[in-house]
């Protein structure tokens, strides 16, 4: 074997070996952040969560996806709901029939609709504000009805009820049972390592 061989042989093990230790690595710190947070350590498992973000793609799909979740959850509970939101929208994409991340959501979306209501009462009627409220309700909804498919609610289905009424929507108050009908086909209530 050539000399050269032998180098490129040595230094492709060695990549290797790196890049396992390095996932190895940010495993055994996402056992450390699941640790943490179990123990009720807010401001430790989120320092270890964000030092895990730029490392995040080295662990295991499914391991990913309960890390976000988990980290989007510490950072909804510490009302930081602009770090929460993409986490969120990151685990409903891997896991769509994941409620728990819908609920989150819904009510994560409703922050800024609830601020645009208030608004739009005191502005009697404001045709942009409007619109803004409308779309900010439209993001909500399905993520709520998601939710009360899965874990029906009488709160949130009065909830979901009432902003379909605020935005003047009467058919889709009609076939909402329909839609919860059908939504509640596949829920996924536990995320899974």
């Amino acid at each position: 074997m050539s000399k050269k061989t032998i180098i490129l042989l040595f230094i492709l093990c060695f990549t290797v070996a790196a890049k396992a230790q390095n996932a190895d690595t940010v495993y055994n710190r996402y056992l450390d952040f699941n640790l943490e947070r179990l123990e009720g350590n807010t401001s430790a498992a989120l320092k270890l969560g964000e030092n895990i973000l730029p490392n995040v793609k080295l662990l295991p799909e499914k391991s990913r996806i309960n890390f976000y979740s988990s980290l989007a959850k510490l950072y909804e509970d510490d009302n930081q709901s602009v770090e929460a939101i993409p986490l969120y929208e990151l685990v409903v994409a891997a896991q769509p029939n994941y409620y728990v991340a819908h609920r989150a959501l819904g009510y994560l979306y409703l922050k800024p609709a609830d601020e645009l209501y208030a608004k739009l009462q005191a502005a009697g009627g404001d045709k942009d504000i409007e619109a803004l409220y409308k779309a900010a309700v439209l993001k909500a909804l399905p993520h709520l009805e998601k939710a009360q498919a899965c874990d029906p609610s009488d709160e949130t289905l009065a909830l979901i009820k009432k902003l379909y009424a605020n935005i003047h929507d009467d058919a889709a108050l009609q076939s909402l049972s329909k839609r919860l009908a059908d939504l509640s086909k596949n829920c996924v209530d536990i995320l899974r390592d």
